[in-house]
């Protein structure tokens, strides 16, 4: 069994319904797909239902990079390191459509990051799951009490839009 690491900000998805919703907002079948912490596989064996061209995952816990590669052997071309040193621009030489649960510790400076170095789109879509607080903040409209640095730079290059709130019993464990 594998326990999360309160260090890494790990919450496992663990809710097929919402997991199939999010697989189903953009037509996956032979797009590259970026799935960051894919954590125990249970978004990636859903991408890989739909028929991918090629899935990259991005993985920090050495633990569940091993266990991936384990699971789905040559299907996926998994980087077991921190998503903060990988560079999209180099990875990929057309654009690919990005999955994430991001950890709360570290999500908005992975956004950030990719809003300010965007000289060419990387990216198709990306779909991104944020701690509540911290989308909030993303898609606040000017005179909100939720709008700030994070609202001008997210809706600067990108069209935001927000999908569902997630449960907190949809995770294991389960976000506080």
């Amino acid at each position: 069994m594998i326990k999360a690491k309160k260090s890494l900000g790990q919450n496992f998805l663990i809710d097929r319904t919402i997991l199939e919703k999010i697989v189903s907002l953009v037509q996956i079948k032979d797009k590259t797909i970026l799935e960051v912490g894919p954590g125990t596989g249970n978004l990636t064996s859903l991408i890989l239902k739909n028929n991918p061209k090629k899935i990259f995952v991005v993985e920090k816990d050495i633990n569940l990079a091993e266990r991936l590669k384990t699971t789905y052997k040559d299907q996926l071309v998994i980087i077991n390191d921190d998503i903060l040193n990988i560079d999209e621009n180099s990875l990929f030489n057309e654009k690919v459509i990005v999955f994430g649960n991001l950890p709360y510790n570290i999500s908005t400076e992975i956004l950030s990051r990719w809003i300010i170095n965007l000289n060419n789109f990387w990216f198709e879509y990306l779909i991104l799951m944020f701690q509540k607080e911290v989308a909030d903040r993303i898609i606040a409209k000017f005179n909100n009490t939720n709008y700030g640095r994070l609202s001008i730079l997210s809706n600067w290059k990108l069209n935001i839009k927000k999908i569902c709130d997630i449960k907190p019993q949809s995770f294991s464990p389960r976000p506080k």
